[in-house]
């Protein structure tokens, strides 16, 4: 079934406020938070700076109702332009890759394509846009395991 969930962008603080809303709702991650640390070099690429390393890259915590609470670190070199309000984007979970294609590209008409859909080393169809209102979108479709 399709959901909606809520993603919450950081420059260095989401280790400390997942820790702050998981005391607050009383649940547990869903697994480990992941760290730009473990995520592989691509060919032709440095390996991640040992200053952003321990920097959370993905954390997802269920809160309520069956919300689920994303989050990550920016690293601090691309966030000059992480301003609080427009750090927090709507996340969508379609059934389909064919339905996240449809909805990212009815959401970037006139607004930018920021991460086309594309498979992920971590195994997700994902993309990310900011819709002509300003918006950010990110879109994850999860195949069936």
């Amino acid at each position: 079934m399709a959901t909606v969930s809520t993603y919450l962008t950081f420059t260095d603080q989401t280790e400390a406020a997942f820790t702050h809303y998981k005391q607050v709702f009383g649940t547990e991650f869903i697994g480990e938070p992941a760290r730009y640390g473990s995520m592989p070099a691509g060919e032709n690429e440095e390996p991640v700076p040992a200053e952003i390393a321990n920097l959370i890259m993905n954390v997802q915590l269920p809160i309520l109702g069956g919300h689920l609470l994303m989050g990550s670190d920016v690293p601090p070199i691309y966030a000059s332009g992480l301003v609080v309000g427009t750090n927090i984007a709507p996340t969508l979970h379609p059934d389909s890759r064919e339905e996240a294609d449809a909805l990212y590209a009815a959401l970037a008409e006139g607004g930018e394509a920021r991460m086309p859909m594309a498979d992920q080393f971590w195994g997700d169809y994902y993309g990310e846009l900011t819709d002509r209102f300003g918006i950010p979108w990110n879109i994850v479709y999860t195949p069936a395991s």
